[in-house]
């Protein structure tokens, strides 16, 4: 969608005036008899970040900034959130901070506020995703993506003593699943796209940033094209999986939480995600489950990740002070850096942070292999998460996941993949 349906816009300007007048004030002024800064926060729901959870956190920033009174929106879906922040802004009603909605567009627009070198001293990577030099957005957290999570006990069942560390291993392992009944990979898809190309971002990443780092800043110089062999080769890969019934086709119509929980049901052997799943992985654990590394073609160390996600604030707030204040004291508090490894799985960017030491059996294992990854200098980019100038044109992720879908239905073949985004492209550009 590209603008706000009437019964979403009614709905949206029904919760700023609630919120407005319960607080006394519009959620974009100060209110001069009370003091209070008024803002609007949009926010995303998972089934790792509950209403319950974003309620907490914004208490927490409120409870020591009494003067900030925060609005709270949610978008409709957990990947839809900066498709929602597009149409709240072309219907007047920009949100003051979001958080872990990508930048591209927003910025070069003049939307969004540059956050100053000085407030970025605290974050391990201050100059994480430029656009045209400057940062829109607080790098906050780390995140792997795609690590594979697996059932320990199919593996085992499957006569599989060992993780693969490289694609022959991987695909012999997916064999010997198939031929003991168990469905190798759970993949998703439905309102939540993303999930459906969750195993292809694995494959370009480790394939084609592994040899290539800087691929997608050579495709905005259009010297490379999805078309050329290394990238069709990635999207080959992805479609083979397919091919051999590996991946269901009926996938793609599952949504993000009945994706998570397909796999905690048992329903496939591993599940390729971000390490936020690791927080659900702890928490609910029906059964053992582990995490490796996404396999590379020969067994090399390569770890994709993605270090951003964290808050943008609206250039033009009223009160952007205090968003700008809202935004900091949430992403630097430990407390809540704390409750978003519990919650989250993340791996916060922060200076002197340590994850606490009750963190599950999982969240350690996939925290340890992106330490390993750092330590030998083996972490790239995760393809189609990044937000900056090396990143996917606007738009352009919602084609990558379309692809991946085709793959696995069989509607596309991997060349016709490849063209397809190439045609994409050079409409988004």
């Amino acid at each position: 969608m590209t603008s706000l349906t009437r019964r979403q816009a009614l709905s949206v300007a029904a919760t700023l005036i609630a919120g407005a007048a319960l607080q006394g004030c519009s959620t974009t002024s100060t209110d001069n008899g009370s003091g209070t800064k008024a803002i609007t926060f949009l926010t995303f729901e998972t089934p790792n970040l509950t209403p319950a959870y974003w309620d907490a956190a914004i208490k927490r920033v409120t409870d020591k900034n009494p003067d900030i009174k925060v609005t709270k929106l949610v978008a409709p879906t957990a990947d839809g959130r900066t498709d929602y922040a597009k149409q709240l802004l072309q219907s007047g009603q920009f949100p003051d901070v979001m958080i872990a909605v990508s930048p591209a567009g927003f910025a070069e627009a003049g939307n969004l506020y540059a956050w100053q070198p000085e407030e970025l001293k605290d974050f391990v990577y201050p100059t994480a995703n430029p656009i045209k030099g400057k940062y829109f957005q607080l790098p906050a957290n780390t995140q792997t993506i795609p690590p594979v999570y697996y059932n320990k006990k199919m593996f085992a069942d499957a006569g599989i003593t060992a993780p693969p560390t490289n694609w022959s291993e991987l695909l012999d392992a997916c064999a010997k699943l198939k031929a003991s009944g168990v469905t190798p990979f759970v993949a998703g898809g439905g309102k939540d796209t993303f999930a459906s190309s969750m195993i292809l971002s694995g494959i370009v990443s480790v394939d084609v940033y592994g040899k290539t780092p800087d691929w997608l800043t050579q495709r905005r110089a259009d010297k490379v094209k999805f078309s050329d062999p290394d990238f069709t080769a990635a999207l080959a890969k992805f479609a083979e999986l397919a091919q051999k019934g590996y991946i269901a086709k009926s996938d793609v119509s599952r949504d993000y939480a009945a994706t998570e929980q397909a796999f905690l049901d048992g329903k496939g052997a591993m599940y390729p995600m971000g390490n936020w799943f690791a927080a659900n992985a702890d928490a609910k654990h029906p059964f053992d489950i582990d995490v490796f590394n996404f396999p590379t073609a020969d067994g090399r160390l390569v770890v994709p990740a993605y270090t951003g996600g964290g808050m943008i604030v609206s250039a033009k707030a009223q009160n952007l002070d205090a968003a700008k204040r809202f935004a900091l004291a949430f992403q630097l508090d430990k407390a809540q850096l704390d409750a978003s490894v519990k919650a989250d799985g993340l791996i916060p960017a922060i200076k002197g942070y340590t994850p606490p030491a009750d963190t599950g059996a999982v969240y350690k294992a996939g925290y340890d292999l992106y330490q390993q990854a750092v330590s030998q200098n083996a972490v790239v980019h995760a393809f189609r998460w990044e937000t900056a100038d090396d990143g996917l044109l606007p738009g352009m992720a919602n084609k990558v996941d379309a692809a991946a879908q085709d793959l696995i239905t069989g509607r596309k073949t991997a060349a016709e993949a490849a063209t397809y985004l190439d045609t994409e492209w050079a409409k988004a550009s």
